[in-house]
């Protein structure tokens, strides 16, 4: 069985994103750019094609030509229960700095706890998990 990927197109900023999920997350880190890859539709210097593998994994592009860049909207990327709960806690603040918290990371009436955020790079991110009974 596979997992489902994430794979976004960020507006020229996936070298920093991707360094940014991986400052986060952890993880192998690796990047090719568009002139590694032997490609000429857009700046030579932009990632084709990026990866991060690790607890949390992710693939990202600079959108050129005519990609459209990632616009979340009414879609979140859920970490729920995928790693211990002071490791998700870790992750909330981490997407947090220089982003926008719009649902503090909070026990939840029915004993789990959850949160939303947007980190810096406009992916939204639901992350949440459940209390040791």
């Amino acid at each position: 069985m596979t997992a489902m990927s994430i794979y976004i197109w960020f507006p020229g900023s996936t070298r920093e994103a991707l360094t940014f999920y991986q400052g986060v997350f952890g993880g192998e880190l690796a990047m090719h750019t568009l002139a590694e890859m032997g490609r000429d539709d857009g700046p030579a210097d932009a990632i084709g094609h990026g990866m991060l593998v690790g607890p949390v994994t992710l693939y990202a592009t600079d959108a050129v030509g005519d990609d459209e860049p990632v616009r979340m909207t009414g879609l979140s990327v859920a970490l729920l229960g995928t790693a211990e709960p002071a490791t998700l806690s870790r992750w909330f603040a981490s997407l947090s700095e220089g982003g926008t918290v719009l649902d503090a990371l909070q026990e939840r009436p029915w004993g789990a706890s959850d949160g939303q955020v947007v980190d810096r790079f406009g992916i939204r991110w639901l992350i949440g998990f459940e209390h040791a009974g």
